[in-house]
């Protein structure tokens, strides 16, 4: 049987999201995405809870508007999966995200505009002890 060659994970900064170490040297993470209406509380953390049961340790849900970013807070307290905010395009969702009490937020600054908006959501995360990242 031949030996797979397997290429050197980078070195990198260990982070946490919520409580699950990524880089630095951390276990790899099972991470997946919710495909509900992240307005329907309900559905979505169902989804979430059955996701975590096969093995998932962080969750990312799409922020497609204002409703979707005030639902946070309600998923966010009925899971124990640390959840990461997909937002794009508008800045104030990121906010809102943060508000809610999120662990993480992946954002694409290509996408959200002016360079005052991603300074915004950099220290409003900052301040929070929010993870984010950029597409």
């Amino acid at each position: 049987m031949q030996k797979k060659k397997t290429t050197p994970r980078n070195k990198t900064r260990k982070i946490y999201v919520g409580s699950v170490a990524v880089g630095g040297g951390s276990p790899i993470s099972v991470q997946s995405m919710t495909k509900t209406d992240t307005r329907d509380v309900k559905a979505t953390v169902r989804q979430i809870k059955s996701l975590a049961k096969a093995g998932c340790e962080i969750i990312r849900i799409a922020v497609p508007d204002l409703e979707a970013a005030e639902a946070l807070g309600s998923i966010k307290k009925s899971v124990t999966l640390p959840v990461i905010a997909d937002i794009h395009f508008d800045w104030r969702l990121a906010l809102e995200a943060i508000r809610q009490g999120v662990d993480g937020l992946r954002i694409n600054p290509g996408n959200i505009g002016a360079r005052w908006k991603i300074s915004e959501v950099v220290s409003a995360a900052s301040d929070r002890h929010v993870r984010s990242g950029s597409a």
